[in-house]
């Protein structure tokens, strides 16, 4: 069995032996070094921060509270500087049948967690009653302590160019975001690991008063899932892990491997686009929209397109099309319809007003927004795991990647800010291989590909694989709408049964 040394252990005091005529005494117990934070008691208040707060609004309709719980910045250093962690809670109604706390991670790294208990407990239905459904802002994330490296962006990954001075600038650009975070959050960047938001979920078991917790992670949350069920075996009841990552693909370059999902997903939309010609006047063709596209791709690497106040350049546009692939839905497909039909009237040279969905994008990549969270999405990148340090690593992996898909690979196997960060505290964390857990995946993931989800269903013989057929989608249970889907995992829910064998579905 893989497992993870845990950095801090409350170790047995060795006794030494005893005379025959002694009394021998009962062992003695080293102290909980962590007995503070295990121990502490949690003040649960109303979850809205103030009139403009949505996300508090919606808890506290569902009947949620919330609490800030206390962890160690350093968990080497217990006694030093702490920070907190956000959670919110809506505690169960069925008591006599109450299983005990389902605590959530949805998406990232970098995502919170705090307002997912409502829209969860509507995908449990009748099983959500026998829950304290739990939604956690992880460490440095939403409304826990933050972390904000204070960048033009917020994202730290771009396309790489169509050419080396191109790769150069991004390779700049990476440089630059790496020295802010230096320069602004240098003293808790060490702490920003997944190995120490499993920690902290550990921290958050001991508050809540509960011995096991169960989980529901979704794409970086299943790798938390991996990680905290290793660091911390036999505190987990009933564990779904939905977008799964395998374990020895996750690192600062996660992104390497999802091209051809991407494509097919991209090819899927396409097809869709085309059926909408006239609404969004693509093409008639698969083809005819794929070549829309690539025009687009095309014009951007030769002058940047003007869009409304923004300026698409050849590192831009390639994640603008990232970002749209990922909802496999009408509503999904339509805003990114929309915001191709402005890319392409813009590289015609026509005056354009980005379209909501676009206008999100092209925000959230060109401006500060969202540097909180790109700030911290990377940091725990970073912190995990090594990258190479020599930029000529990636370019040769650009020039290779291009030649098989040249909108894709130029992004997934771009230079990023963790080739410039400092090496990692930690290794990572060896995932341990018998771990009962039900694992969901779509055929067509673009961000986690099924492939992973069944490297990591090989691994853990114990788990069962629940695979959605023919969806381009991630994220599927509570998301998707698929009644096959939700209907195994709640069924798992609310008897602890995992399925007898594995699991297909087939998509709408």
């Amino acid at each position: 069995m893989r497992r993870a040394a845990l950095a801090l252990t409350t170790a047995a005091l060795a006794l030494t032996a005893l005379p025959a005529t002694a009394t021998a005494r009962p062992a003695e117990t080293a102290p909980d070094p962590l007995a503070r934070y295990h121990q502490q008691r949690l003040v649960w208040k109303s979850c809205v921060l103030g009139p403009q707060d949505t996300t508090g609004k919606e808890l506290r309709q569902a009947g949620a509270r919330c609490a800030d719980v206390t962890v160690p910045l350093d968990y080497s250093n217990p006694g030093g500087r702490s920070i907190t962690v956000a959670i919110s809670r809506i505690r169960a109604t069925d008591t006599a049948r109450r299983v005990g706390p389902l605590l959530l991670n949805g998406d990232g790294p970098g995502g919170p967690s705090l307002g997912d208990p409502p829209w969860v407990r509507k995908a449990m239905k009748d099983v959500a009653a026998r829950y304290d459904v739990v939604g956690v802002d992880p460490r440095f994330i939403g409304r826990s302590t933050p972390l904000d490296c204070r960048w033009p962006t917020g994202s730290a990954w771009r396309g790489a160019g169509e050419d080396r001075a191109g790769f150069d600038r991004v390779t700049a650009f990476s440089k630059d975001l790496a020295e802010l975070c230096r320069g602004n959050a240098g003293d808790v960047l060490p702490h920003a690991t997944t190995r120490n938001t499993a920690r902290d979920m550990d921290v958050v078991r001991a508050a809540l008063g509960e011995r096991r917790i169960s989980y529901l992670g979704y794409s970086y949350g299943s790798y938390l899932g991996e990680v905290y069920t290793t660091m911390f075996p036999g505190r987990t009841d009933r564990v779904v892990l939905d977008g799964v990552i395998d374990p020895d693909r996750y690192g600062p370059r996660l992104l390497r491997g999802v091209e051809r999902a991407n494509r097919h997903a991209l090819e899927g939309w396409a097809s869709w686009a085309a059926a909408r010609e006239a609404t969004y006047g693509l093409g008639g063709t698969r083809g005819e929209v794929l070549a829309a596209v690539d025009r687009v791709r095309k014009a951007a690497s030769r002058t940047p397109l003007r869009l409304g106040d923004h300026r698409l350049d050849e590192h831009v546009m390639p994640m603008v099309v990232f970002n749209g692939l990922s909802q496999h839905n009408d509503a999904a497909y339509g805003d990114f319809a929309q915001g191709v039909r402005d890319m392409l009237r813009a590289s015609e040279g026509q005056r354009v007003t980005p379209s909501p969905w676009l206008a999100g994008v092209l925000e959230f990549v060109l401006t500060g927004t969202d540097s909180p969270y790109g700030s911290a999405q990377t940091a725990i990148l970073c912190g995990d795991g090594a990258a190479p340090r020599d930029p000529e690593v990636y370019w040769r992996d650009v020039q290779r990647g291009r030649a098989r898909d040249p909108l894709f690979a130029p992004v997934t196997h771009d230079i990023n800010p963790c080739a410039f960060w400092d090496r990692p505290r930690e290794r990572p964390t060896m995932i341990r291989d018998d771990l009962p857990a039900l694992l969901v995946n779509a055929t067509g993931d673009p961000r986690t590909d099924h492939d992973g989800a069944r490297t990591v269903r090989t691994m853990w013989p114990s788990s069962r694989l629940v695979t959605l057929n023919g969806a381009d989608q991630h994220a599927v249970y509570g998301v998707y709408g698929a009644p096959c889907v939700d209907d195994t995992v709640n069924a798992y829910l609310a008897t602890g049964r995992l399925p007898a064998q594995d699991v297909d579905c087939a998509a709408r």
